[in-house]
């Protein structure tokens, strides 16, 4: 039942548009401006770019609190996830991704949320320290690909697929329990980072069809994304 409510909890909290609810505080519908999606990449270029990461630090703060709170209560932060049961460890797992399907599919706006690239950088953070790595790799990424390309889009489908890549390095060089299978350690952790990035890439995919076109926009232009 606990960790029941801790997956709830995490849903309803990734469900809080933080985006929409800072436009209207500033008497402005973010769904009828610019690309129409209410995270913080279309917020920042409707109210300008201190709003948007405000509500980019919200929504990573969506994934980030319940992860870290059921991490804490169970007493699993600082522990890797080879270490757990593997019952404790999707539990936890359920934590994260309900926070980032909330985000995605909000129950507040009818299923119909932002692209979740924030949230899932909480999400990975607040799994310490198995994620972690994956989440930094994952950040230093998206920040790379928008200094190099000015593209939102392409850092956070790029950033997207860095993270099961580093997790699964990160568990293959960590030493093995005798009698633990490889697919065992693995199973968990990828799941959520395999989910994270089919979710990045599925909500994106109106944009990689402009980049393959040449017609996405830049930074500081009109686009769809997050």
């Amino acid at each position: 039942m606990d960790w029941l409510l801790w997956i709830l909890g995490a849903y309803l909290l990734g469900s809080v548009p933080f985006g929409l609810l800072i436009g209207k505080a500033r008497g402005v519908d973010i769904r009828d401006h610019g690309s129409g999606n209410i995270g913080a990449t279309n917020l920042g270029r409707t109210l300008g770019r201190t709003w948007g990461m405000g509500c980019f630090v919200l929504d990573l703060g969506k994934g980030l609190a319940p992860v870290l709170g059921a991490g804490f209560s169970h007493g699993l932060i600082g522990r890797w996830m080879i270490d757990m049961s593997p019952e404790t460890s999707w539990l936890w797992l359920s934590v994260g991704a309900a926070a980032l399907i909330g985000h995605v599919f909000p129950v507040f706006l009818g299923f119909k949320g932002g692209k979740g690239v924030a949230t899932a950088f909480g999400v990975l953070l607040g799994i310490f320290p198995t994620l972690t790595a994956a989440a930094a790799a994952g950040i230093v990424t998206w920040i790379a690909v928008i200094v190099v390309t000015r593209t939102v889009s392409l850092a956070s489908v790029v950033a997207a697929c860095m993270v099961p890549m580093t997790t699964a390095i990160v568990l293959l060089l960590l030493p093995t329990e005798e009698g633990v299978a490889i697919g065992a350690r693995l199973a968990p952790p990828m799941a959520i980072t395999l989910l994270i990035a089919v979710l990045v890439l599925v909500r994106h995919r109106s944009n990689i069809a402009r980049l393959v076109s040449g017609s996405e926009t830049t930074v500081g232009k009109s686009s769809d994304t997050h």
